[in-house]
């Protein structure tokens, strides 16, 4: 979107200048499986996104030479997948570590203490929300059933082990609160230990919202890093601050040069910055992740960012990335491993919780999906994709095209969506009979179904606009179906909920619908 579009909305007149803006560069990412872009150039540079699509509030650890990496799943199961790296911008997905719905999963902590590996998992849920501790003895799993902490009031945990070997968790708003040795239960009382730098009252936010504490004990120094201003909203609002202390227990001092981060003008290649973590690249050099949304895109979601830090003599640190509109040094050492997941399926596998996840699962979702001879089975459920718990995944480009041949049970509906939550989506479906069309989260036309009970549905959607063809001979010849959809506003500042707008595909009603030769293709600038 141009920012000669936003002011027509009011935006941009909202939000300071700069100077002379660094216009945005074209789009250069190498392209990868299904031509999806990947961050590393293959020159000894790469372009973030390091990891594309909905990737918030990035999870890091550090453990040996690899790295290891997982973000806020919110209601889609299996969640929090992990990611392995060990150069920090090429990443492959490993597995699930959460499997059960124990509502909707906000960003949590990775963590690694005395060989043991821990989660503290935030969620939103009814009757009240928590945060949840578990832990495995290997990356991979087998990993605990959650465990809660009675914590009904924070979000955002961030472990931490003072100079004294004390467990801790940091949560929002800068408070804390003791663990057990464990790490596995609450030892005290809630106490607030930090009071956040406060930015000025005539910057554009979405509100003071202290979150993401990340806290790292980095020589003599403990350093806190806070995400303020609020995660989406103005462009302008999500920023970075920081603040350190000899102690675990403090005082805290502000970091001088707080924010860190901040987008500070429409035009810039990243909006609302912010949930940064530090992490020590193999070469000894310093970077920062946190997320961001890409100028115009929030329908992607918050995406994954490299920064490099820089720290001064003064044992302070900077990013010294700028807009991260333009290519970044890699950082040195390390292995390339190979980047990224193909998002089409053949179906010889029922890849749930890596490539697929369920939206809102109930507690035996996972029963409605199998796989035999290269052909998925998916029980139907409830009537449209509102109530019926969809299979989605991860798309990470601007533009791209995604169809699969379809197979209806009698009385049955199947089709392909676009889906943000159960009150936002678009999509085409079909029974025997007639098309059915999702726009804005509702059922609306029903034209004739030349085709019967088997298509192949493509959909298409090019910068926010979608098409949609069909065709009843395997996809040799294609129909284009009389509706079009712009889809722009099928994000968070409209609807809430922090999420993403996913490619995927639905059944409703009796019997089972089948799914075969699901095929997703990035389409390049």
């Amino acid at each position: 979107m141009a920012a000669g579009a936003l002011s027509s909305l009011g935006l941009a007149s909202s939000l300071p200048a700069s100077p002379s803006p660094a216009p945005i560069p074209s789009p250069g990412w190498r392209r990868g499986l299904d031509d999806q872009r990947i961050a590393d150039l293959g020159d000894g540079r790469f372009l973030n996104p390091v990891l594309s699509g909905d990737r918030p509030d990035p999870a890091i650890l550090k453990d040996g030479e690899d790295y290891y990496l997982t973000f806020s799943s919110f209601e889609s199961y299996p969640g929090l997948l992990i990611w392995h790296s060990r150069d920090l911008v090429n990443w492959q997905p490993r597995k699930p570590a959460l499997t059960r719905n124990i509502g909707s999963v906000w960003a949590v902590s990775l963590e690694k203490h005395k060989g043991r590996y821990f989660l503290y998992i935030p969620v939103k849920a009814s009757p009240q929300n928590d945060i949840y501790v578990i832990w495995a003895d290997h990356i991979d799993g087998p990993w605990s059933d959650p465990v809660p902490l009675g914590l009904h009031k924070h979000i955002d945990p961030c472990h931490a082990v003072g100079e004294d070997g004390s467990r801790w968790l940091f949560l929002s708003g800068g408070d804390r609160v003791r663990l057990s040795d464990d790490g596995l239960r609450v030892t005290g009382e809630v106490e607030h230990v930090y009071d956040p730098w406060r930015y000025p009252d005539e910057w554009d936010v979405e509100g003071f919202s202290p979150e993401g504490p990340k806290i790292h004990h980095i020589g003599q120094w403990f350093y806190m890093i806070t995400a303020v201003g609020g995660t989406a909203g103005p462009p302008t609002g999500h920023m970075v601050i920081a603040a350190r202390s000899r102690s675990i227990h403090g005082p805290w001092e502000q970091h001088p040069g707080n924010p860190l981060v901040r987008t500070t003008d429409i035009r810039e290649a990243w909006w609302s910055r912010g949930h940064a973590s530090l992490v020590e690249a193999p070469d000894g050099s310093w970077w920062s992740l946190y997320h961001g949304f890409e100028n115009g895109y929030w329908t992607l979601g918050r995406q994954c960012l490299l920064d490099p830090v820089e720290f001064t003599p003064d044992g302070w640190f900077r990013m010294t990335g700028g807009d991260l509109s333009a290519p970044i040094a890699k950082p040195g050492g390390g292995e390339a491993l190979p980047h990224g997941m193909a998002l089409s399926d053949d179906f010889g596998t029922l890849a749930l919780g890596t490539k697929w996840s369920f939206f809102r699962p109930d507690p035996d979702e996972s029963s409605r999906a199998r796989v035999a001879d290269n052909t998925l089975f998916l029980k139907g459920k409830g009537l449209a994709p509102s109530t019926g718990s969809p299979l989605l995944v991860i798309a990470g480009d601007t533009s791209y095209r995604f169809e699969c041949d379809i197979e209806i049970a009698p009385g049955g509906t199947a089709g392909l969506v676009l889906f943000y939550d159960d009150k936002l989506y678009a999509g085409l479906g079909f029974d025997a009979e007639r098309f059915v069309t999702h726009q804005y989260g509702i059922e609306r036309g029903r034209p004739t179904n030349p085709h019967g009970r088997r298509m192949r549905i493509r959909v298409t959607n090019r910068e926010h606009i979608v098409s949609f063809h069909t065709s009843g001979d395997g996809g040799k010849t294609w129909l284009k179906f009389d509706r079009g959809m712009e889809v722009s506003g099928y994000h968070h500042n409209v609807r809430g909920g922090f999420l993403m707008l996913r490619p995927g595909l639905y059944a409703a009603g009796p019997g089972e619908a089948k799914f075969r030769d699901f095929r997703f293709t990035a389409l390049a600038d």
